[in-house]
């Protein structure tokens, strides 16, 4: 039988053996920032470090990582911070991973684990790669207006449905630029509930900083074929939402930034990895040629380093995500060092 997008999404991912609630996680099928070099983490340290001042060091400080997978980042995190020279951020500090899946084994106990975001935090909120695997709905245009999609869930055929509901058809109205009339067939992704989803995170926030770091687009770039796909072993596959692979679609940037901001009453930041990362101190560059004859081992070191970061600031791979930094009850400038 067929249903509509959001309720297959739903099941296939988060469902009882959904594909991220089972199984060894999703670093085994799509690499993120996260797990493409630990220069990602050390940027995060750094942004850490700068909500910290502005919030003037309270006790505790709480990283809430949502969408945490198999807890990697806060893993990492933790033994950056606890490892730094100065410990007065690592005895104030609290980490938790929000997420679905069982807790793993071999997480430090310092981590908390828990399926909901928790109330009341007090600085740093992170969504890496989360919001993009918020179920939606899809819709095509129609000479009689946008219509659903509705999929089989095991075989990913398509077919439509009845006409959106009039909250999707006032989002799709603001937020997605209406076909042409000589454009049928034109696909839409209904944020709606990625808008809600940020908007339900921001408002946990007491004082600090939100921060989603996705795929997206702007109005005025929003693909018409739409952006849904599907991973699986490291693969890009067709999106059958069977629960066999991840099912993802970017995020309309600006429609998640105004509803986050309406929240926190407070303007947002919105630029891409790449920006965010070398206002961070991780900008890529290889290191002088003649540090090789002088200093063959530190050279070696550094270009290492170089490489990993390049990966991450490369606009056509993982530099291509938006970060979107929304503060909340502060006055913050997330990416001027304190």
């Amino acid at each position: 039988m067929s249903i509509r997008w959001r309720d297959a999404m739903e099941q296939a991912l988060y469902g009882p053996g959904g594909f991220f609630v089972s199984g060894a996680g999703p670093a085994d099928h799509f690499r993120t920032s996260v797990h493409a070099s630990p220069a990602f983490a050390a940027a995060l340290h750094r942004l850490i470090a700068t909500v910290d001042a502005a919030l003037d060091h309270p006790d505790p400080l709480t990283v809430v990582d949502v969408g945490a997978g198999r807890g990697e980042l806060l893993h990492t995190l933790h033994a950056s911070i606890a490892g730094a020279t100065d410990t007065s951020l690592a005895h104030r500090l609290r980490l938790t991973a929000v997420e679905r899946a069982p807790r793993p084994t071999d997480l430090p106990a310092e981590i908390t684990w828990t399926r909901e975001i928790p109330a009341g935090v007090t600085g740093l909120l992170l969504a890496t790669e989360w919001l993009d695997n918020v179920p939606l709905d899809l819709a095509v245009a129609t000479p009689a207006g946008w219509r659903y999609l509705l999929v089989h869930p095991a075989t990913g055929e398509e077919t439509v449905g009845g006409p959106v509901s009039p909250e999707d058809a006032d989002w799709l109205a603001r937020w997605w630029s209406p076909p042409a009339d000589d454009e049928p067939g034109i696909r839409a992704e209904i944020g709606r509930t990625r808008d809600d989803a940020w908007a339900n995170a921001v408002g946990r926030l007491d004082r600090g900083l939100a921060v989603a770091v996705d795929y997206g687009h702007l109005r005025q770039t929003r693909p018409g074929a739409g952006t849904l796909t599907g991973y699986r072993n490291g693969r890009q596959v067709p999106p059958v939402p069977d629960g066999s692979c991840d099912v993802t679609a970017h995020l309309a940037v600006d429609s998640v930034a105004a509803a986050g901001t309406r929240v926190a009453q407070v303007p947002y930041t919105l630029v891409a990895q790449r920006t965010a990362l070398r206002a961070l101190g991780a900008d890529g560059r290889r290191p002088p040629l003649a540090r090789a004859s002088t200093d063959p081992a530190g050279y070696l070191r550094a270009l290492s380093a170089a490489s990993a970061v390049a990966e991450l600031i490369d606009p056509a791979g993982l530099g291509g995500h938006w970060w979107l930094l929304q503060p909340a009850g502060v006055a913050l400038d997330p990416l001027v060092a304190p």
